[in-house]
């Protein structure tokens, strides 16, 4: 099981990405949370079997169709099994 943190940059907002990833993460199974920020970057915290996260990712270096990903900051943090759903926080 694994547990990622991830900050994505480029043109992120306004593409729906945040209901796209939403969408990738209850087929594959992921659970965690999505939010904009501020700086027009999104964040991501998400939780799963390594193979789910592993896909997960993937979808996430490309994002959308109108999405431009530039970087994904991505850290590693401790496994803890809190969510239920993948969650778009507004």
């Amino acid at each position: 099981m694994r547990r990622i943190h991830l900050t994505i940059s480029g043109k992120v907002q306004g593409v729906y990405f945040r209901l796209e990833t939403k969408n990738q993460a209850d087929t594959l199974g992921v659970k965690g949370w999505v939010e904009n920020l501020a700086n027009g970057s999104m964040e991501i915290t998400a939780e799963d079997k390594d193979a789910a996260i592993n896909k997960f990712l993937e979808y996430c270096h490309r994002g959308p169709d109108g999405a431009i990903v530039k970087d994904v900051a991505i850290k590693e943090e401790k496994y803890q099994n809190e969510f239920k759903n993948l969650e778009i926080k507004f």
